[in-house]
């Protein structure tokens, strides 16, 4: 297919597929999505490919969902309407990814935030720039419950999850490399080819191997309850929009969101 808002690239055995909306921070509209969620699908069936890159074109990686298109599409959805339109763009979109047969690399620079922060951790592995950074503000600039996949736990430990979702603050390249989260930083002028040789070096193993050990891997998760603690959580997200603090967010309109999401990180 002909893709607007995202790019597709066969570089060998390696797909890279970027977000292409350098223009507003590569946020994440409607067409975006689909079509991010339709490349994924395209590279796992190609069997020339091994191995799945996530990168962005422009100054930063994501500056997450993209409130001002969210606004025309979907101005007053029903909570029956915001449930499948979250559930299917967001939540299934990103599992997709992070069950995807084959291996995936996010190539991260600049802002990686919220909706960017989901995306980049259903890879399975990071390689940063060291400007990169990660936030997820929307408890405090939009009064809800965290994002709508709640990977946090699970890409940290427990007690610097709790700290970044209270504070909503920004966390950078090197303290996510410290604490476990990405596995390469980078200067800026390296990050593309210090990714490729990543991925190339993926690429080069026995391909079933590596989806065969990936499912093990997944499946350690899945088996201290991973799958079912962000389903559980998507639901407690949903509720949380239908607080009091939810709707006063709402009636402060959109330049609220984000200001306050700039004065927390």
């Amino acid at each position: 297919m002909d893709f607007q808002h995202i790019t597709y690239e066969k570089l060998g055995a390696v797909a890279r597929v970027s977000l292409n909306r350098p223009q507003v921070r590569n946020a994440q509209d409607r067409l975006l999505l689909r079509e991010l969620d339709a490349a994924v699908k395209d590279a796992e069936a190609d069997k020339e490919i091994r191995v799945v890159v996530i990168a962005a074109v422009g100054d930063h990686f994501s500056a997450g969902h993209d409130l001002k298109s969210s606004k025309i599409e979907r101005p007053n959805p029903t909570v029956e309407e915001r449930w499948d339109y979250e559930e299917e763009h967001f939540f299934e979109y990103c599992m997709r990814i992070h069950d995807l047969k084959k291996p995936t690399i996010a190539q991260v620079q600049g802002a990686c935030i919220a909706g960017g922060f989901m995306v980049a951790n259903m890879c399975d592995l990071i390689v940063c720039s060291e400007d990169a950074f990660f936030s997820d503000p929307v408890a405090h600039s939009m009064g809800t419950a965290s994002l709508e996949v709640f990977v946090h736990p699970w890409v940290m430990s427990m007690r610097k999850a709790k700290e970044l979702l209270f504070t909503g603050r920004r966390l950078g390249a090197k303290e996510a490399y410290e604490i476990g989260m990405i596995n390469k930083v980078v200067p800026r002028s390296d990050l593309e080819s210090a990714t490729m040789e990543l991925a190339n070096h993926v690429a080069a193993a026995p391909p079933y191997a590596v989806r065969f050990v990936k499912k093990s891997l997944n499946r350690t998760w899945d088996a201290q309850g991973f799958k079912v603690v962000l389903s559980a959580h998507f639901d407690v997200h949903q509720l949380s929009h239908m607080t009091n603090e939810f709707q006063a967010h709402l009636a402060k309109g959109l330049d609220s969101t984000i200001k306050r999401a700039k004065a927390v990180s």
